[in-house]
């Protein structure tokens, strides 16, 4: 097989290009962290499930089966005596009825996060893998169950959703990893501006004026309160920050994620039953959800485990990744196995631990003038492990770097 180039993906398929105007409604490559729309309805203390009830549209959302569905889910999260991993995907799949401008789409997973929860519920980590990150694939079964896919030795891992749907995606994850996901959901970029929307806009800092062209985002120097299209597009934005790479980008987009976290555990999110309301319907109309995380009672336990993590104790890190390396990696991104597996030992393990590059990589840095605040009594010492890989905590304020 050869490489997808910019113009075509998997198997001859044709893609639209990386960066385009956002004026019409077409679906992009580099459609962001989705993430962001599952946590708003996990770390709301379970109230925004309430809102999903009473909009009716629980029963609404499409549920799709993973490998850790075919052995059963327990009947409540504590069952997970080492915690739980679920894996939450975006799709760059086309929603719109004019076809999106005839452009096409492979559908491609172009955000890939994995989140662990601790079974005391006391912290919990996101793992970003840059779209571009080169790994084996395993043997997966076609999401239209004509059959399975054969394993590939060195794929892009963005490619696992075009070939086997949410469960290859899942595969490849727990093969990569040594981690099994016990819960898995799928959302399409939408859901991203509905939810910036919902919370009533996402402040995020930037160092300079940043101005992106391939994305239609002009920023000023400073906190920008970002909605709807502009979250979007700040989210997108490649090109504009950093040296242009998934790397920096990540660590760009970590800094609206923590902004959004903070914002959702904030007395004025839990407290405003509209917004509330407005997440959940923004999170039911834009999730596809694997079906043991499909179910009422699961989302809720799942909820009430996270609405009491600290804010110190909610990390986004990068998994660890290099470019400008050659061979199947060129114009990729090479995984970093030693870091990749002491990271992962750590979550296996079930012990916190902290970064040694916080807002690194260059797409980030911490800001200087972020306000002063008090840290949660329940932290009260610091991890004894480290891990060499550039994130940030949920606490931590970062502003974006324009390049």
């Amino acid at each position: 097989m050869t490489d997808i180039d910019r113009n075509s993906g998997p198997r001859g398929s044709r893609l639209i290009a990386r960066h385009g105007k956002l004026g019409k409604p077409s679906p992009v490559r580099a459609i962001l962290v989705l993430i962001a729309s599952t946590l708003a309805v996990l770390l709301v203390s379970g109230a925004a499930l309430a809102g999903i009830v009473a909009a009716q549209k629980f029963g609404e959302i499409e549920r799709v089966p993973i490998p850790a569905d075919s052995v059963g889910a327990p009947p409540g999260i504590g069952a997970y005596s080492e915690g739980f991993n679920m894996l939450i995907v975006g799709s760059d799949k086309c929603e719109t009825d004019d076809g999106c401008d005839g452009r096409g789409s492979a559908n491609l997973n172009d955000v890939t996060m994995l989140l662990h929860v601790s079974a005391d519920g006391t912290h919990a980590t996101a793992v970003s893998f840059p779209r571009d990150l080169v790994v084996p694939i395993p043997e997966c079964p076609k999401a239209d169950g004509s059959g399975t896919t054969s394993a590939m030795a060195g794929r892009p891992i963005n490619e696992t959703l075009y070939y086997g749907g949410l469960a290859c995606t899942v595969l490849t994850v727990q093969q990569l990893t040594g981690l099994e996901i016990q819960f898995a959901g799928l959302i399409t970029f939408n859901g991203v501006i509905k939810m910036a929307n919902a919370v009533g806009g996402v402040d995020v800092c930037v160092t300079e004026k940043l101005d992106d062209p391939n994305v239609g985002l002009h920023l000023k120097k400073g906190t920008n309160t970002l909605k709807g299209r502009e979250a979007l597009a700040f989210l997108r934005s490649r090109h504009g920050v950093g040296d242009g790479s998934d790397l920096t980008r990540i660590s760009s987009q970590q800094v609206y994620l923590s902004s959004l976290v903070r914002t959702l555990k904030s007395a004025e999110t839990l407290s405003d039953i509209t917004k509330v309301y407005g997440l959940a319907e923004a999170a039911s109309s834009s999730m596809t959800l694997s079906k043991g995380l499909g179910q009422l009672d699961t989302m809720a336990a799942i909820a009430l485990r996270l609405k009491d993590v600290p804010l110190e104790r909610i990390t986004f890190v990068q998994f660890p990744g290099v470019t400008e390396v050659g061979g199947i990696y060129e114009g990729k991104v090479a995984p970093q196995t030693e870091k990749a597996n002491r990271l992962f030992a750590l979550l296996k393990a079930d012990k916190p631990f902290k970064l040694q590059k916080v807002a690194g990589t260059g797409g980030s840095v911490v800001d200087k003038n972020a306000p002063s605040s008090t840290p949660d009594p329940v932290v009260t010492d610091e991890p004894k492990d480290s891990v060499d890989s550039s994130g940030q905590t949920a606490a931590d304020y970062t502003c974006s770097v324009p390049n």
